[in-house]
Parts: C-alpha cells; structure tokens; sequence
C-alpha cells in the first residue's frame, strides 16, 4: 500500500517471483504464517474428522430401538459429512506441500475429538453431540490462528465450522426428543 492508500504492486517483481521456486506449487513467498505449524494443524484436523466418521459410522450401525430408524439416517448423513470433510482438509494439506497423515497409528492421540461408543441411543447421541461442540472449539481457535495469513484455509475450516455447528444443533434437537424434555 502507498501512502495515501491506493494498491500498489511491482507486477514485474511478481511475475520474476513466480517463475522462481515451482516446485512449491501455491505457496508462494508471501504466505503468511509456518507451513509447518499449518500442516500439524490440518492433520490434527484430519485425524478428528476421521474419529468422526468412524464413530458416527459406528453409531449408524448400532443404534436399536423403536425411534432409531430416523437416528441412524443421520448418523450416516454426518458420518458422509466427516469424510468430506477430511477429504477437503487432505487435499488442502497436499496444496500446502505436506504430507497428509492417515496413518492409523496414535490417530486418537492427534484426533481433538474422541471415540466413545455409548450404550444406548441416547447416549450415542450425547456422545456425538460432545464430539461436535469439540470440533466447533477447536475450528474456531485454527480460524483465529490461519485469520487473513492463510485466507483459503480460513474459508476452508469456516466452511466445515458451519457444517459443524449444523451437526451440534441436529444432535441436540435429537437430544431433546430422545430423552423426551
């Protein structure tokens, strides 16, 4: 920016920039915060969202009872929810250059969220609800951090926050129903 606010930009110092380094792909040299910290994050991402999905799977699964049709129908559209997601954010890890990390070893100990089974359809529910309002903290503390340093994964984690949000509000209206309040 110039002094008197007007945008300003070597357009010939950016063109010789970009022909510089290709092997980064889309990090180019005014990416704002460590790639490497972004890249911890985003597989910690990762990890939840697959916790997610393999506990909402579960759930879909083994949910009984006379009200659990309707239940497991959710559990199963969130469970393909989770898997986008974790999709979105390995691919947004390769675009960083990193290496996602899908590796089954110590994935609860990089996952936020945890992996409870719950006895019975109310608990279940519960559980997910929990691991919901899990995600919805810990999105928004990786928003807070990548804010205008990293915009297109800001976008990317305030897309799947909305989508988080929207899962904590089907569980808890499921809440109510099932446990009759």
């Amino acid at each position: 920016m110039s002094q008197n606010g007007a945008f300003v930009h070597d357009i010939q110092e950016i063109r010789r920039r970009a022909r510089e380094h290709l092997d980064d792909g889309a990090v180019t040299r005014n990416y704002g915060t460590d790639l490497e910290t972004a890249v911890k994050l985003l597989n910690e991402a990762v990890a939840t969202e697959l916790v997610c999905t393999l506990r909402y799977k579960y759930h879909a699964t083994m949910a009984t009872g006379l009200a659990s049709e309707g239940v497991k129908q959710e559990f199963a559209e969130h469970a393909r929810e989770e898997e986008e997601h974790m999709d979105w954010l390995i691919e947004r890890i390769n675009q960083l250059g990193g290496k996602p990390n899908l590796n089954p070893e110590g994935l609860l100990s990089r996952s936020a969220a945890e992996f409870v089974e719950g006895n019975t359809l109310v608990d279940m529910i519960r559980e997910d609800l929990v691991a919901e309002r899990i995600a919805i903290e810990t999105y928004r503390e990786m928003i807070r951090f990548f804010g205008d340093k990293d915009p297109t994964t800001r976008i990317l984690l305030e897309r799947i926050l909305a989508t988080e949000e929207e899962h904590a509000a089907d569980m808890q209206d499921l809440l109510a129903a099932h446990e009759g309040k």
